[in-house]
C-alpha cells in the first residue's frame, strides 16, 4: 500500500496501480517522443531538432563548418533536454554514408567507420547541414507547419518538418520503443518519388502498381536482395523479412588458386566483426578451404580478400560463408510510424498516402502564406500608385501638416494606415519615370500571382500537380542509380513461376479421381459421332465434371457437405491420356463421407464478383467471391445444407445477371439475379424454383440476350432454344416447360443445360468415359416444349452424365479445324 500526501490529507493508493499508470505514461512518452518516426517527415524528435537547430544556428551548406559541440549545445539547450551523447550519436549517424542513403549532415573529421569505430569526441569534429537536408526544411519559414513551445517555453520548435520528399521511405528509420519496434529500410529517391507521382496520377492505384516503381529497399552499402517474397510481404502488410547477400566474386590468382573478393556487404553489418567471425569459423574448422583472409578496403571502396586452398571448391566455400556468417543476412521490415500521434503499421500505399496528404496541407499553407504576402504588397503598391498620380497634392498636404500628415492623407485619398505610412516613407527617387514603371510592373506581376494562388487553392488537381512537379524537380537534381541489386532466389520461386500458363482440361470422376490434360488434346467432331475415349475408369465410376481452365487459375471444389476447398489448377497432377487420375483426397482435406459435387475455376477473388450456388432441392444463394479469398486446411463453409440436399451448380457472376435454372423433369425458370440478395458464406439460401414431386435441379446458367439454351438428355438427345423464349419470372415460381416430358421414355430425363452462342463448342461425357466434342450450331434449334435430336450415340446401359463448354481457341486454329472437318466426314478417334 502506498500513501500520497496531498493538502495535508493522506490518500491511500495501491502501489501496483501507481506503477502501472506510471509505466504506461513512460511507455507512451518513449513511443511518441523518442523511438518512433513521424509518417510525415520520417524523423524522430532528436533528428528533427538537430536539423532545425542547425538551420537556426546558420550552419547551412554554404557556411563554414562549426564544432559539433557547438551544435549539440544549441540543440540540447533550446530543444532537446536529454544527454548530449544521445544528440551527438544521432547527428553522427546522419553524417555516415554507410548508415544514411542520403546524408543530412555534412561531417568534417572522424565520424566513425563501417568497422564499428566510434566517432571522435564532439569537441574535435565539425559539421554543417548537407545540401540535401535543405529539402527537409524548405518553405518552413512560410507557415507550412505548426510550431510548439520548447521544453521551457522560451523558444518555438516545429512539430514536424515540411519534408519535400518522402523521407520516411528514402532514409528509413530504426527504433525500439516499449512493446514495439520499427525497422524501415532506406529506398532509392527516384523510385519513391516515381511511386508518389503514380499515386497522384492514379489515386486508385494498388500496392502492386506502386511496386512497379519501388522495386525494393536500396541500402547505402549496396549488396544484393535475394528474391521478392519478403519485399512483397513488407509492402503489402507492413512486415516482412528480406534476405540480403554480400556482393562476392570468385577470381583466379596467378598461382593457380582461387580467391573470393567481397566488395559490398549487407546493411548494418559490421565489417570488422564479419572478418573476425570468418576467422573464428576457419580456426574451429567449421569452414575448410580458406588459407588466408585480409581486408584491403580503402577510401576507394570495400575489398575483403578470402584466399582459398588449391584443392578447395570456391562455390562450396562461398555457400558455407553465406550460411554461417553475415555475408548473407536477413533484414526484418517493421513499418511502424506515428500517424496522428498514434503508432500504426503501414503498407507501402499507406506510407505514401499519408505523406501526400501531409504535402497537400504543406502546399496549401504555403500558398495561403504567399497569397497574403502578395496581397499585402499589392495593397502598398496601390497606395504608391495613388501617390504618384497625385504627387503635387500629396507634397502640399505633407508640407502643410504639423504632426498629422498620415491622418490627412488617409482622409483625403481613402488610404489605409499602411498605405499612408508607405507614402510617407517613400523616397524622392521613386518620383522618377523609371521607378514609376517598376511599380506598375511589380503591381501587375503581383496581380497575376494572386490569381494563380487563388486558382491553386480552388482546385485540388492543380495543387497536387505542383506537388508532383516539385518532387520531380527534386528527383532530377538529387536521385542516383540504385545501389542494391535485386537478384532471384532459387529458394524463393513460387511454384506458379515455374509453371507455364496454358489452357488445360480438368476431369473429375464420380469416385473422386482427378487429372489434368492439355485442352488441345480434344478434336472437334461432326454431330452424331461416337466420341473419343477420355479416361479409363474403375467399375461403377464415371466422369462427372470436366473443367476448361488455365494452369494459373484457382479451382474451387464444392462438396456435398457445403464446404469449399481451393487449390491452383497446376497442383492437379498431369496424367496420360487414358489414365484414371489421382484421388482428389490426396491434395484436398476431405472427410470420410465428403465428396466433390461441383468445381469452378476462379482467376481472382474480386470484390465485385459473386458466386451463385444452386442446390438439388431448388435453393439458391449468392455470396461475394471475396469471402472465399482465404486458406483453411479443412475447407470453408460455403452454404448450410439441409440433410437431404446437395450442391448442383455454382457460377461466378457480377451481381446483375439473369439466371436460368433447369430441372430433371424439363421445367425451367428465368429470373434476375438481383432477386437474390448477397448472403454470408454460412447462410442457407432462398428458394429458386418450386419443384414438383420427385423433381430436382440439374443445372443453372447465366443469361445473355442473344444466346440460346442447350439442353441434353440421358439418352443423347438435345436441342437449342432461344433464351428470349423464356420470359423473366419472379424467383421461387414453378417455371415453364423447356422439354417435351412425354418423350422421356425415349430420350430420358434431362441431365444438364447451358447457355450457348453459335460459335460455342460443347463436350459431352457418358458413364463409360466416352467424350465427344460438338459445335453448338450443329444442334437443331427447336421451340421450348419440344423433343430434341440425337447428338450423341449411346450404347445400351450407358447414359450421358455431364456436359461442359469448351474454352474458345485462337481463330486461326478454329479455321484450320473447320477446314479439316469439311474434308473428312469420318469421326477422328483419339485417346486422351
Amino acid at each position: 500500500m502506498d500513501t500520497l500526501l496531498e493538502d495535508n490529507n493522506i490518500i491511500q493508493h495501491e502501489i501496483h496501480d501507481e506503477m502501472k499508470n506510471s509505466y504506461i505514461d513512460y511507455a507512451m512518452s518513449v513511443i511518441v517522443g523518442r523511438a518512433l518516426p513521424d509518417v510525415r517527415d520520417g524523423m524522430k524528435p532528436v533528428h528533427r531538432r538537430i536539423l532545425y537547430g542547425m538551420n537556426q544556428l546558420g550552419v547551412t551548406p554554404d557556411k563554414p563548418y562549426k564544432k559539433s559541440a557547438r551544435i549539440v549545445g544549441e540543440v540540447m539547450g533550446k530543444y532537446h533536454p536529454h544527454g548530449d551523447s544521445s544528440i551527438y550519436d544521432a547527428m553522427v549517424r546522419m553524417a555516415q554514408d554507410f548508415s544514411m542513403r542520403y546524408m543530412l549532415v555534412d561531417g568534417h573529421g572522424n565520424f566513425g567507420s563501417i568497422d564499428g569505430d566510434s566517432a571522435a569526441a564532439q569537441r574535435y569534429t565539425e559539421a554543417r547541414m548537407a545540401p540535401f537536408a535543405q529539402q527537409m526544411l524548405r518553405d518552413i519559414e512560410k507557415d507550412t507547419v505548426d510550431f510548439m513551445p520548447n521544453f521551457d517555453g522560451e523558444e518555438k520548435e516545429p512539430v514536424v518538418l515540411p519534408s519535400r520528399y518522402p523521407n520516411l521511405l528514402v532514409n528509413g528509420s530504426n527504433g525500439i520503443a516499449v512493446g514495439m519496434a520499427t525497422s524501415i529500410p532506406p529506398h532509392n529517391l527516384g523510385e519513391v518519388i516515381d511511386a508518389a507521382v503514380e499515386m497522384i496520377d492514379n489515386p486508385q492505384c494498388t500496392v502492386e502498381d506502386l511496386m512497379k516503381h519501388v522495386k525494393g529497399p536500396d541500402f547505402p552499402t549496396g549488396a544484393q536482395i535475394l528474391g521478392k517474397s519478403g519485399i512483397r510481404d513488407a509492402y503489402r502488410t507492413g512486415t516482412g523479412k528480406i534476405k540480403v547477400r554480400a556482393c562476392c566474386e570468385i577470381e583466379e590468382t596467378n598461382r593457380g588458386k582461387s580467391q573470393i573478393i567481397v566488395t559490398e556487404i549487407p546493411y548494418q553489418v559490421n565489417k570488422a566483426r564479419l572478418i573476425e567471425k570468418i576467422a573464428e569459423l576457419v580456426r574451429a574448422k567449421r569452414i575448410e578451404g580458406i588459407s588466408e583472409l585480409r581486408d584491403e578496403s580503402n577510401r576507394e571502396g570495400m575489398r575483403i580478400v578470402i584466399e582459398l586452398k588449391r584443392d578447395a571448391n570456391p562455390q562450396i566455400t562461398l555457400n558455407q560463408l553465406y550460411k554461417h556468417t553475415q555475408l548473407q543476412d536477413n533484414f526484418s521490415v517493421i513499418m511502424i510510424a506515428l500517424v496522428n500521434g498514434e503508432p500504426k503499421v503501414l503498407t507501402l500505399y499507406d506510407a505514401l498516402f499519408e505523406y501526400l496528404k501531409f504535402q497537400k496541407e504543406v502546399l496549401t499553407r504555403r500558398t495561403k502564406f504567399d497569397l497574403e504576402k502578395a496581397r499585402a504588397r499589392a495593397h502598398i503598391l496601390e497606395g504608391l500608385r495613388i501617390a504618384l498620380d497625385n504627387i503635387d497634392e500629396i507634397i502640399k498636404i505633407i508640407r502643410s501638416a504639423y504632426n498629422d500628415a498620415r491622418e490627412k492623407l488617409m482622409k483625403r485619398f481613402g488610404l489605409s494606415d499602411i498605405q499612408a505610412q508607405a507614402i510617407l516613407d517613400m523616397r524622392l527617387a521613386r518620383l522618377q519615370g523609371l521607378e514609376r514603371e517598376k511599380i506598375e510592373n511589380e503591381y501587375n506581376e503581383l496581380m497575376e500571382k494572386i490569381e494563380y494562388y487563388k486558382s491553386l487553392l480552388a482546385d485540388d488537381n492543380l495543387l497536387m500537380g505542383v506537388i508532383k512537379d516539385e518532387m520531380i524537380g527534386i528527383k532530377e537534381k538529387w536521385s542516383d542509380k540504385r545501389r542494391t541489386k535485386l537478384v532471384p532466389d532459387v529458394d524463393d520461386f513460387d511454384d506458379e513461376d515455374l509453371i507455364e500458363e496454358e489452357k488445360v482440361a480438368i476431369t473429375l470422376t464420380h469416385l473422386g479421381y482427378i487429372k489434368r490434360v492439355p485442352a488441345d488434346t480434344y478434336k472437334a467432331q461432326r454431330r452424331g459421332g461416337k466420341g473419343i475415349t477420355g479416361i479409363t475408369t474403375r467399375d461403377n465410376d464415371f466422369v462427372k465434371d470436366l473443367i476448361m481452365t488455365s494452369t494459373h487459375d484457382y479451382l474451387m471444389f464444392f462438396t456435398n457437405t457445403g464446404k469449399a476447398h481451393k487449390i491452383k489448377a497446376f497442383e492437379v497432377p498431369e496424367a496420360s491420356r487414358t489414365a484414371r487420375g489421382t484421388p482428389a483426397i490426396n491434395f484436398l482435406s476431405l472427410l470420410q463421407r465428403e465428396r466433390i459435387t461441383a468445381v469452378i475455376p476462379v482467376q481472382e477473388f474480386a470484390e465485385d464478383k459473386y458466386l451463385i450456388a444452386v442446390t438439388k432441392n431448388g435453393t439458391i444463394k449468392k455470396t461475394a467471391l471475396s469471402q472465399f479469398d482465404t486458406h483453411r486446411k479443412t475447407g470453408l463453409i460455403a452454404i448450410n445444407l439441409k440433410d437431404d440436399d446437395q450442391l448442383i451448380d455454382i457460377k461466378q457472376t457480377t451481381g446483375r445477371n439473369n439466371v436460368i435454372i433447369v430441372t430433371k423433369k424439363g421445367k425451367c425458370i428465368c429470373f434476375s439475379e438481383e432477386d437474390v440478395r448477397p448472403m454470408g458464406r454460412i447462410a442457407g439460401g432462398v428458394r429458386a424454383i418450386k419443384l414438383e414431386k420427385d423433381d430436382e435441379v440439374v443445372s443453372m446458367s447465366l443469361v445473355e440476350p442473344d444466346q440460346e439454351l442447350l439442353v441434353v438428355t440421358e439418352n443423347g438427345f438435345g436441342k437449342r432454344t432461344p433464351v428470349k423464349d423464356y420470359k423473366i419470372q419472379v424467383r421461387g415460381g414453378k417455371g415453364l416447360l423447356t422439354y417435351d416430358k412425354s418423350k422421356f421414355k425415349k430420350t430420358g430425363p434431362l441431365i444438364g443445360a447451358m447457355v450457348v452462342d453459335e460459335e460455342d463448342e460443347v463436350l459431352l461425357i457418358n458413364s463409360e468415359g466416352i467424350i465427344i466434342r460438338i459445335r453448338a450450331n450443329e444442334v437443331s434449334e427447336l421451340r421450348r416444349a419440344t423433343q430434341g435430336v440425337k447428338i450423341m450415340k449411346v450404347e445400351d446401359e450407358t447414359k450421358i452424365v455431364a456436359m461442359a463448354k469448351v474454352i474458345k481457341e485462337d481463330d486461326e486454329d478454329e479455321d484450320d479445324e473447320s477446314a479439316k472437318d469439311k474434308t473428312d466426314n469420318k469421326s477422328e478417334q483419339l485417346e486422351i
